[in-house]
């Protein structure tokens, strides 16, 4: 979110123009000035450099920060005559200007002021910006993880999906639609609502069955579809996150609709049935007699190479979801997680599974869920067959809010990861709900001859 280099800076336009079916993103368009013949071009992957009799100058332009905030009074009802001045943002304890400000009260914006242009360095040379057309309305990224949702709930799972278009998508609403599995779901960002019932025909679920996971070839990490099917639909939504960060001053709301992820699913039940396997080929490595009554288990009873088990799956789990809701707090994207699945009971009578294991794969799932929904601003929408009343609340959260912009003057660039802060002054009592931090890209270090302009 800061320091961009040319290259960026022309994808991030790009992406933009792409996403601009009713053209209401900004985005940096229009061709950048030629340099002088004199100056150094560009490398695609190196800073400008502009040489000067000291040596060089690194061009650098900042992107704007901009965080949604829903301020409610205590009895739960948004509060829409703030103004700009009402907000203080703080940035790692370090008082930030707060130099955009919109307000969205019912889904209409009121009180629009822009963005100036970004601050500059010495040198720099930037396209000008072009004006928004609309700023009507709201962005909804649709996210159906088929890849992760059962085939027998296929009828629940439409269902869902016709009370989100109806209870959700609204007209002036601008919304996507992309599916992870066989369904095979691709709606760039439009205002036409006949693509929702185009996607509605195609939604199926394809999740694996209990019975199917434990089936699946184990690896050195776990199962290894398992692993496979969540990696594709983490790297979908994050391929996602990044084009909209080039949508600025609307609301972004990401519908996440899956059955939740566990990278090491019905561990015990998997171990009992490979033990009994190596048993059932080992015949001979049975229970030895220690000739006081007891029988003694030799090591050699048990298969050793499930012996380490999916040590770090926990951990693995939580590294991939902190990346992604890190991606979607950089692009302003707020998650609302939604398990199809309703209230879970126990597991079908035809799937051999112990019960313990299944209750411990539906919290882990579950709780992946949870995090992806609180660490972004959303919420998760788990465990309850009323959706309505969730819908509503997520309707409510997009309709009424306050979008602040700053440019950021933290004085530890190094810093990557900014814990934010928002008051409101001269009022008490309010609940407020806004992201708490984000966290800088990892850039690529200049190299000396980038920084000193030298050739070889």
């Amino acid at each position: 979110m800061r320091a961009i280099d040319l290259q960026r800076a022309l994808k991030v336009s790009a992406a933009a123009a792409l996403l601009a079916a009713g053209g209401s993103l900004h985005a940096q368009n229009a061709p950048p000035t030629p340099p002088p013949a004199t100056a150094q071009q560009p490398s695609p992957d190196k800073p400008v450099i502009a040489p000067t009799n000291q040596g060089g100058v690194i061009r650098r332009s900042f992107d704007i920060v901009s965080t949604d905030v829903i301020v409610r009074d205590n009895k739960g009802q948004f509060i829409a005559d703030l103004g700009k001045n009402d907000f203080e943002v703080y940035e790692d304890g370090v008082k930030q200007d707060v130099i955009s400000f919109i307000l969205t009260h019912g889904g209409r914006v009121y009180n629009s002021t822009p963005a100036p242009a970004a601050p500059m360095m010495e040198g720099i040379i930037l396209p000008p910006s072009r004006p928004t057309n609309d700023a009507a309305g709201r962005i909804w990224m649709i996210f159906v993880d088929d890849l992760h949702m059962d085939f027998q709930n296929t009828g629940r799972i439409k269902d869902l999906f016709k009370q989100i278009s109806s209870e959700l998508v609204h007209e002036g609403d601008m919304f996507g639609i992309v599916s992870t599995g066989p369904s095979s779901i691709a709606i760039d960002l439009t205002y036409d609502r006949k693509r929702l019932t185009e996607a509605y025909d195609k939604i199926s679920g394809a999740g694996l069955k209990p019975n199917e996971i434990l089936d699946t070839p184990v690896g050195a990490e776990g199962p290894s579809e398992v692993r496979y099917r969540a990696h594709v639909a983490f790297d979908t939504a994050y391929n996602i996150m990044k084009t909209l960060e080039s949508v600025h001053n609307r609301r972004k709301a990401f519908v996440y609709m899956s059955n939740g992820y566990d990278f090491d699913p019905f561990a015990d039940t998997r171990k009992k049935q490979a033990d009994e396997k190596w048993k059932a080929m080992n015949p001979n490595s049975g229970n030895s007699d220690s000739g006081d009554g007891s029988n003694n288990t030799d090591a050699s009873d048990t298969n050793p190479f499930m012996q380490n088990g999916n040590e770090f799956s926990f951990a693995d789990l939580a590294n991939e979801l902190s990346e992604l809701t890190r991606e979607a707090n950089r692009a302003n994207a707020s998650i609302y997680t939604i398990d199809p699945r309703g209230l879970v009971g126990m597991p079908d009578l035809d799937q051999n599974v112990d019960m313990m294991d299944f209750q411990n794969y539906v919290r882990t799932s579950q709780d992946s869920l949870r995090v992806l929904a609180e660490q972004t601003g959303g919420f998760a929408t788990i465990n309850q067959n009323d959706f309505k009343k969730a819908l509503k609340r997520i309707d409510a959260e997009t309709s009424d809010y306050y979008v602040l912009g700053y440019y950021s003057s933290n004085p530890d660039p190094t810093q990557r990861k900014r814990k934010v802060e928002i008051k409101v002054v001269n009022r008490t009592n309010l609940d407020m709900r806004y992201r708490t931090e984000y966290t800088l890209k990892p850039t690529k270090a200049p190299s000396a001859k980038a920084l000193t302009g030298s050739k070889k």
